[in-house]
């Protein structure tokens, strides 16, 4: 605990802004991007930057890192916003581009912020620039960019995921502000907790540093004691309704989501209005029910996959205000729905399998012969046609020798997943210990 006896007054600028990083070397977090072997980093040490698109949460530093690369590679740096800009911005900045009048050192850097946002038209009349190098595209995406960017842009940019901020990351990133920031270090600040912090901040730094300013500058007392309950007063009292671009936008998305799967249509339906009146894009409510379909329901009920991906056709089809009528029965719907996620989980344990023993070998019986040489070393030899078998006289090991007899799918309680259950033993005999 640091104790000054001067006090500033209180700053204007935001915290998260006060304490930007100002070249790569404090950039706190993925380091998996610009570490000293990252990618990006790479990139700037060579001078030879890609067009990119930065795909990650709110508050992991992607507009940051698009200024950072900005400013070691002495490019000029524009930024537009895919809310509030059209074809006509665009085309202006790549006017000046064009003609030189925007150059340094270098082809300028668009930086576009929710390129998400952006319409198909919008994103085509980049792709001229982008293609010839009169600009280097750096875009910033909280959406999955394979389904938000066209697939010409896409193809003519890296895209590299931006992740979370780890817990250690957080106190870092904490520690800095009480280190660095003149205003804080000029105030008297104890902190025994920071769990609710780091709670609230749900890997966000932004949300993080502007969550600690608001509860520093609620405490009146001389000595600003930080603890988990003060924190979650502090923030109960200044939480607002709703904001598609603010940091309570991934919370009510999560409320949602929970609401569906915990099986409550009521609940559901509120976070459902909740984001309807605070204009979020149909579009992006819709994609979600289509993943939890899957990985929450899966097989317990095959048809709600499908309802969740009408749900999406109609929605992109109809727009507001009717497509919240579509969406509150498609919320409904799942809501009501039996749940599983044997699928997800089947998913997850295959792939962890994988991590750890990349190379299994393939049984011969069981790869493609295409040539003769394939087969006189007996590849796809005693492979048994399942149709031309009545009883199960077919049916050999699938897996590789090594994790044979390994459970990856196991059926979960309900109707459907039972009757799988009885169908799997009876052929394989309990070999699954299903």
């Amino acid at each position: 605990m640091l104790i000054f006896v001067y006090m500033l007054n209180t700053p204007s600028i935001p915290l998260a802004e006060r304490l930007r990083p100002k070249n790569l070397d404090e950039f706190l977090g993925q380091s998996h991007l610009v570490g000293n072997n990252g990618p990006i980093r790479k990139c700037v040490e060579t001078g030879s930057i890609p067009s990119m698109i930065f795909w990650g949460p709110p508050g992991v530093g992607k507009t940051t890192l698009a200024q950072l690369i900005s400013q070691e590679t002495k490019r000029p740096f524009y930024t537009l916003s895919a809310i509030n800009s059209g074809v006509k911005d665009i085309r202006a900045i790549i006017q000046k581009a064009t003609s030189g009048g925007m150059f340094s050192s270098g082809n300028p850097i668009l930086f576009i912020d929710e390129i998400h946002r952006f319409s198909k038209s919008q994103q085509d009349s980049l792709l001229g620039a982008v293609e010839k190098g009169t600009i280097t595209l750096i875009g910033a995406t909280t959406e999955n960019p394979s389904f938000e960017v066209i697939s010409a842009l896409l193809s003519r940019c890296q895209v590299f995921t931006l992740e979370h901020h780890s817990k250690n990351e957080l106190e870092k990133i904490l520690h800095s502000a009480l280190k660095k920031d003149e205003y804080i270090k000029s105030l008297t600040i104890k902190i025994e907790e920071t769990e609710a912090l780091f709670r609230i901040s749900s890997g966000d730094a932004r949300k993080l540093l502007n969550t600690f300013e608001i509860v520093v500058n609620n405490i009146q007392d001389k000595t600003k004691t930080i603890t988990n309950q003060i924190v979650l007063e502090t923030i109960q009292q200044n939480i607002t309704l709703y904001d598609k671009n603010g940091e309570l936008h991934y919370d009510i998305i999560s409320a949602f989501i929970k609401s569906i799967r915990g099986s409550d249509p009521n609940a559901a339906v509120y976070w459902l209005a909740r984001m309807i009146e605070g204009g979020e894009d149909p579009k992006l409510i819709a994609r979600r029910l289509i993943i939890l379909a899957s990985e929450d329901i899966g097989l317990a009920n095959p048809t709600a996959l499908i309802m969740a991906n009408n749900c999406f056709s109609a929605v992109e089809k109809i727009g507001w205000p009717e497509s919240r009528i579509i969406l509150s029965q498609c919320t409904i719907y799942l809501s009501c729905s039996e749940k599983s996620n044997s699928s997800y989980l089947a998913i997850n344990k295959a792939q962890q399998a994988v991590s750890s023993e990349k190379n299994l070998s393939i049984p011969l019986h069981l790869r493609n012969a295409p040539t003769k040489l394939m087969k006189d070393l007996n590849y796809g030899s005693d492979y048994r046609y399942t149709h031309d078998y009545k009883d199960q006289a077919h049916l050999k090991e699938f897996l590789p020798d090594q994790i044979k007899d390994t459970t990856f799918f196991v059926p979960s309680n309900n109707k459907r997943e039972l009757s799988f259950k009885q169908y799997l033993n009876k052929i394989w005999k309990g070999k699954y210990n299903y």
